[in-house]
């Protein structure tokens, strides 16, 4: 798999502690614990990156700072989602979000969520707490994710593929929510 490549599906947890028994019982350890997330994407008049199916997205994850990019460019798959994924550390994130909106882009949506990642030699599996439901991904190579999804009792029926930005646009339709963030402050559990 290429360094910049991203290869993920997302499934629904009903369950928090038996996803857990079962990372452990299948030999992964944890990364990072429970670690709160705070997502911005951003856009250019027009929305030109999302109607070419990119996204530029600044992310606090704990005291880390991120930029990353990511499109559709590359092999796509019918089972996994598959992108393209450039990403770096950022030292001060407020002077870079000061930075991408003095070239002419705008914050287009927020979302955050609470994440503990788990690993083996291959790949990760995250748990992310959403103020619209949790949500594990498995994130790796194709044939690992198949894999590792079977040993976790996770069936290909329930993946996903949708960005939490296309999940929130479902959740709105689905309980015909004003919110426009998917931020634990405006979505009230």
């Amino acid at each position: 798999m290429p360094l910049n490549r991203e290869v993920e599906i997302k499934f629904r947890i009903n369950d928090i502690h038996t996803l857990t028994a079962s990372l452990q019982k299948v030999g992964f350890r944890l990364v990072t614990s429970r670690t709160h997330e705070m997502n911005t994407l951003y856009d250019q008049p027009g929305a030109k990156l999302r109607q070419r199916g990119a996204l530029l997205r600044l992310r606090e994850y704990g005291p880390k700072w991120t930029l990353t990019y990511k499109d559709k460019a590359g092999p796509q798959t019918d089972r996994h989602k598959s992108r393209r994924e450039i990403e770096t550390v950022v030292e001060n994130g407020l002077a870079m979000a000061q930075i991408i909106e003095e070239l002419g882009f705008k914050p287009s949506f927020r979302y955050e969520k609470y994440r503990t990642e788990w690993s083996d030699a291959s790949g990760h599996v995250v748990i992310d707490e959403t103020p619209i439901g949790i949500f594990g991904e498995i994130e790796g190579p194709p044939k690992w994710i198949d894999t590792t999804a079977r040993l976790l009792e996770i069936s290909a029926d329930h993946y996903l593929k949708e960005s939490y930005a296309e999940l929130f646009a479902a959740w709105k339709r689905r309980t015909k929510s004003k919110a426009t963030e998917m931020t634990f402050k405006v979505i009230k559990a």
